[in-house]
């Protein structure tokens, strides 16, 4: 992908916004044939006759909005990647979901369509509704001051439980999303992530000691000392050993 032009489709039923974004698309040399759309419908009949790799959409269309195009779009034996461009934030938990490989906030700036352009020609990956079996990095989009930002799956270091939100935890900051840790904790244990409390989920790989003291167990993920109930604590201890003895 990265050694050809990306051949697109954009489709917004707002013809200002349909006409700045294929503007400023076209003049990203990453970007070759621009195919345009009005609304879901006629994307899609687009999409069924000719092989692209990507598609700009807007999320409120009439008809066919673009959540449900990316939903049908996902069932498609190759299916391009989806970038959603949008004046809505309320839809970066289906967005996350969906798989897409970004979420932009309208009025679209150029050097924000060209850091999504660089995700695509870097992602490589097809649009899944269905969890990855491999080791793939993912991107969670969360709400920082207005703006809808990208967190990579691999910095995060423990989540937890608030409601029927999740905090996720990195390095430096923390970041509050609309996805039970119930649903992380399936979509992410694959990769690592593990229930040690009844609130809590944490990465094997950011695990850097383990202590029992009296009975009670906890771990040090970074300076944070995070409790472990008594019932995860003997799953805790082995897979720390098994992916240690990988790791080693």
């Amino acid at each position: 992908m990265a050694d050809s032009p990306l051949r697109a489709l954009v489709a917004d039923d707002e013809e200002p916004a349909l006409a700045e974004l294929v503007y400023l698309l076209s003049r990203d040399p990453r970007i070759g044939p621009i195919k345009t759309a009005s609304n879901g419908a006629d994307a899609l009949r687009i999409l069924q006759g000719a092989d692209l790799d990507v598609v700009f959409c807007d999320i409120k269309m009439p008809g066919l909005d673009g959540i449900d195009l990316a939903r049908v779009l996902a069932n498609f034996k190759k299916p391009p990647q989806v970038v959603f461009v949008t004046a809505y934030d309320e839809h970066a938990v289906d967005a996350f979901e969906l798989r897409a490989t970004d979420y932009v906030m309208k009025p679209v700036r150029a050097e924000r369509l060209s850091e999504a352009v660089r995700r695509v020609v870097n992602s490589g990956t097809p649009l899944a509704v269905a969890p990855q079996e491999d080791s793939e990095d993912e991107t969670i989009p969360v709400e920082l001051a207005g703006v809808t930002r990208f967190v990579q799956r691999s910095t995060v270091r423990y989540v937890e439980a608030q409601g029927d939100y999740a905090r996720l935890h990195t390095g430096q900051n923390s970041h509050l999303v609309r996805i039970p840790l119930s649903t992380l904790e399936e979509r992410w244990r694959d990769a690592g992530f593990t229930r040690i409390h009844r609130s809590t989920l944490v990465a094997l790989a950011h695990v850097d000691e383990m202590r029992v003291d009296s009975g009670r167990c906890s771990v040090r993920v970074g300076d944070d000392w995070l409790p472990v109930s008594r019932r995860h604590t003997r799953e805790l201890r082995d897979l720390l050993v098994r992916s240690t003895s990988l790791r080693g």
